[in-house]
């Protein structure tokens, strides 16, 4: 009874361990993070001022690892409960809540703050951006350089 309780703990342990690793891999949203793919890609240069700054709030990542992590979590803890028919009962309620858990904590661990910059080009056009917040703190009044790429808009000094 004792290994079996120490197998669950260590499998419970394990995979909240990969909930929050994995969570940690999410790329970055900000002017100065590049995917790899976009190396050595030509981007179009503009020029403008910004006319306002405002905070935003970038929902986090909501990808199958937090639910998967969290239903293996929530079946191991369920199957404890009870006796056979009522350990298997428990393990898929268990799995259930620990999907919905996972995926909920993921989402919210993953959850980053936000910037989203109004600025005039020199054409006259406006255009808002939203990029994760590097700390930056963009002003209005501030000149700016707006890169633009195959559907990835950024806005740098």
């Amino acid at each position: 009874m004792v290994v079996g309780k120490s197998l669950r703990s260590r499998a419970l342990l394990g995979a909240l361990i990969a909930v929050l690793t994995l969570s940690g891999c999410a790329s970055g949203l900000g002017g100065g993070t590049y995917s790899r793919g976009e190396a050595r890609r030509t981007m179009v240069v503009q020029f403008g001022t910004i006319e306002s700054v405002r905070m935003v709030q970038l929902e986090g990542t909501k990808t199958p690892v937090g639910t998967v992590a969290g239903a293996a979590v929530g079946g191991i803890a369920g199957s404890s409960v009870g006796g056979n028919r009522g350990s298997a009962i428990g393990a898929v309620l268990g799995a259930v809540a620990g999907g919905l858990a996972g995926s909920a904590i993921e989402e919210g661990v993953t959850r980053t703050q936000g910037v989203e910059v109004t600025v005039q080009l020199e054409s006259g056009q406006y255009l808002a951006v939203v990029q994760e917040d590097g700390g930056e703190q963009f002003r209005p009044g501030e000149r700016v350089r707006i890169l633009r790429d195959a559907g990835t808009t950024r806005v740098t000094r």
